[in-house]
């Protein structure tokens, strides 16, 4: 319980605790944890009954197949983690050394490293203040001063290298502006990928995230709304980019009961069975999970109203998110606060965190070329993440 400096509620780390410790009602939070109370004992026992608990077995299948129907894409390969699902989307779409890719600066370090897997250059673009994502206008107006077309594809004039493709992330699973994000990947001749792992369960007009852009991937980190212990999914109507991303992600073997014959260099990235088991569990319980999440948002919505200086992120307008992890955006005038918050909350067990640290301050990607990141390093001053497990609600 809080100590009576506490309980006094004297400056704005103390509201901020007093909030979180009213909607949660525990005494120590943990971020986001997963939550197992539907089949997950019962078909992962059935899968080591099997004997069949890698890449070959029943569970795979069924969990791709449960995903397709889920997010309305026709095809879905199912990976061992996120990062491997994008680095493969890369692979898929021709993305060659020296290319230039497009993505926030704002984001987990993995979109930037799947880039690097390639050979490829991460070109660090601004965020929207509202969504988090990528912000159209502001890439819009960058690419209108150093991009030119040359034939069928775009260039950068101040590096002379090729802009092959654009990655927008959905920021702790809140839809980015993804209409006229396509519209300008389509005007600069690019490819847009979409960085979905944050958001199974997000809508964007209608379509699930990961399925608008010509590829897109998901994350099922031990983190996530829902799990596979590690996990991911390439998602795609492309009948070709499937078929590859099958091929080359099962080590580029090629069918045949018992030769070993690859023809090229291949991955070993396909989802194990014990995992997907475990997955079509999570899959089953994805709806009252979605529901715990948006109760989750509402309370806080309701506590956090009084707190002038505070703002909850919610749903952009058009969407629907999953509201992975709840979000609180510090006013600028109280950005210097941030640590405080930081400290207290941690200091009485309740876990927040802020944004991950900016891409292009990292020393891997420090000298790689960027727009100018004014609301993205506003952002990074500001964000907290607050308790979003689906058993709070």
């Amino acid at each position: 319980m809080y100590s009576k400096s506490v309980q006094n509620i004297n400056n704005l780390s103390d509201q901020i605790l007093k909030v979180l410790h009213k909607v949660c009602g525990k005494d120590k939070l943990v971020l986001h944890e997963p939550q197992f109370c539907g089949n997950e004992w019962i078909y992962t026992k059935d899968c080591l009954d099997s004997n069949f608990v890698s890449t070959v077995g029943s569970y795979v299948d069924r969990f791709e197949e449960e995903l397709k129907s889920y997010t309305g894409a026709k095809h879905v390969i199912a990976m061992i983690n996120g990062t491997s699902a994008l680095h493969m989307a890369l692979l898929l779409i021709g993305i060659k050394p020296g290319d230039e890719i497009l993505l926030p600066s704002l984001t987990f370090v993995a979109t930037a490293n799947a880039v690097n897997y390639c050979g490829a250059i991460p070109h660090f673009i601004d965020s929207n203040e509202d969504t988090l994502g990528i912000d159209s206008s502001a890439l819009s107006s960058w690419l209108n001063q150093i991009a030119e077309i040359r034939g069928n594809k775009c260039f950068n004039k101040q590096t002379g290298r090729p802009i092959h493709a654009l990655i927008p992330m959905h920021t702790f699973g809140h839809p980015c502006d993804l209409d006229n994000l396509k519209k300008i990947a389509h005007d600069y001749k690019l490819i847009m990928v979409e960085d979905a792992a944050e958001s199974i369960g997000s809508w964007y007009k209608g379509c699930h995230t990961g399925t608008i852009g010509q590829i897109g991937i998901l994350s099922f980190n031990g983190n996530k709304t829902i799990t596979t212990g590690g996990g991911g999914a390439i998602l795609t109507n492309d009948d070709k980019l499937a078929k590859r991303a099958k091929h080359l992600s099962t080590t580029a073997k090629k069918p045949h009961r018992w030769i070993y014959e690859h023809d090229e260099i291949g991955f070993n990235y396909r989802l194990p069975n014990i995992n997907a088991a475990l997955g079509c569990a999570q899959l089953e319980q994805l709806p009252d999970f979605l529901t715990s999440k948006r109760r989750l948002f509402t309370r806080y919505a309701e506590a956090f109203d009084s707190l002038k200086q505070v703002r909850l992120i919610s749903e952009p307008a058009g969407s629907k998110s999953n509201y992975w992890l709840q979000t609180i955006v510090l006013d600028e005038s109280v950005a210097n606060q941030q640590n405080a918050v930081l400290k207290i909350t941690n200091d009485y067990n309740i876990m927040t965190r802020p944004v991950w640290t900016l891409l292009h301050k990292l020393k891997p990607y420090h000298n790689f070329p960027k727009a100018p990141l004014p609301i993205a390093e506003s952002l990074e001053r500001r964000i907290i993440n607050i308790p979003s497990s689906v058993g709070l609600a």
